[in-house]
């Protein structure tokens, strides 16, 4: 026969889980205890990287302890998602990442080495950031629609960059392919910053990548940009239309960047690590590098931003279907 549990004994477990959150939110206060590790899926010199290292100055001049980028590119992310995923849950290992980790490969791929809900705890969303279009300035288009009119004319492929299959480059190209009827050839590099460099060299025809690094290579006159994804201009490149300005609709989504922790990080922990990342971006100096950058500043809770999944991931889910982008 079971007992009721006694006064003494659910007093008792009262004052134990009382005792682990105190304990939670020392841990919480002591951090970070030694450095902490910002974990980058992409190649150095993308936008994506340039806001990790903005973050992590800042941080390190906040926490008094270093704060370091450690770049792990290629694969979509699935090999630095994975390392993040069985890190210790201490908050000393953090992915810094876009949609492209937890919505796209988990649509994409029938099998994934993490589970992008289980294996992580949801930090902050610290940006929205679009993905444009860019050409050697040379090119004779100076638009999207002018790009697909002269390859339609001429009958020839036209080769495209992205960072990653199932990148929200790649799905944007697919579903320009399929919209527009003109024999796009998907390219997945490491980074923005090699997707560049071989277009640049002549081996590639045109690539996409995130407003801040675009913004970074126009001072050089080497390149131009051809279409902003997402829902409206971005103030980094305020002269260049959107996609759906230039008669192309389907392309309004705009991507995310955000910081994860490992599963089982302390709620205490996470939370404190997400208040100090939320004043880091409303620092007028940092809003105003991120916007130089092609960011928009978020900052959010972790309720906040698993509220923004949620809602995103049937929208990212959607486009997917129709790029008609492979899955494995």
């Amino acid at each position: 026969m079971h007992r009721m549990p006694t006064r003494r004994w659910a007093a008792g477990l009262a004052a134990g889980l009382a005792l682990l959150g105190l304990a939670a939110q020392a841990r919480a206060q002591d951090y970070p205890a030694r450095p902490v590790t910002l974990v980058v899926w992409t190649a150095p010199g993308g936008s994506i990287d340039v806001l990790s290292r903005m973050v992590a100055e800042k941080l390190s001049q906040r926490w008094k302890q270093p704060v370091v980028v450690e770049n792990k590119p290629g694969a979509s992310g699935i090999p630095a998602s994975e390392y993040v995923a069985r890190a210790p849950a201490d908050g000393h290992t953090l992915l810094v990442t876009i949609n492209t980790t937890h919505i796209n490969n988990p649509v994409l791929r029938s099998k994934l080495p993490y589970d992008p809900v289980r294996d992580f705890e949801p930090v902050s969303q610290l940006a929205i950031g679009s993905v444009v279009l860019i050409a050697p300035a040379a090119h004779p288009a100076d638009n999207v629609a002018e790009l697909l009119a002269l390859a339609g004319r001429k009958g020839t492929s036209v080769s495209y960059g992205s960072w990653g299959i199932g990148s929200s480059a790649h799905l944007f190209g697919e579903l320009l392919r399929r919209r527009s009827g003109v024999d796009l050839v998907h390219i997945a590099y490491k980074g923005e910053m090699p997707a560049i460099t071989d277009m640049l060299g002549g081996h590639l025809d045109v690539t996409f990548a995130g407003g801040g690094t675009t913004r970074a290579q126009l001072p050089g006159g080497k390149i131009k940009v051809l279409g902003i994804t997402g829902p409206r201009r971005i103030r980094a490149l305020p002269g260049v239309a959107t996609f759906a300005e230039q008669g192309l609709p389907g392309f309004e989504l705009a991507g995310w960047v955000a910081v994860y922790a490992p599963a089982r990080t302390p709620k205490a922990l996470v939370h404190r690590i997400a208040a100090d990342l939320a004043e880091v971006v409303a620092a007028p100096d940092v809003q105003a590098r991120m916007i130089e950058n092609g960011f928009e500043p978020v900052g959010s809770t972790p309720e906040q931003f698993e509220a923004l999944y949620k809602a995103e991931y049937p929208k990212w889910a959607e486009l997917i279907k129709a790029s008609g982008a492979a899955t494995e």
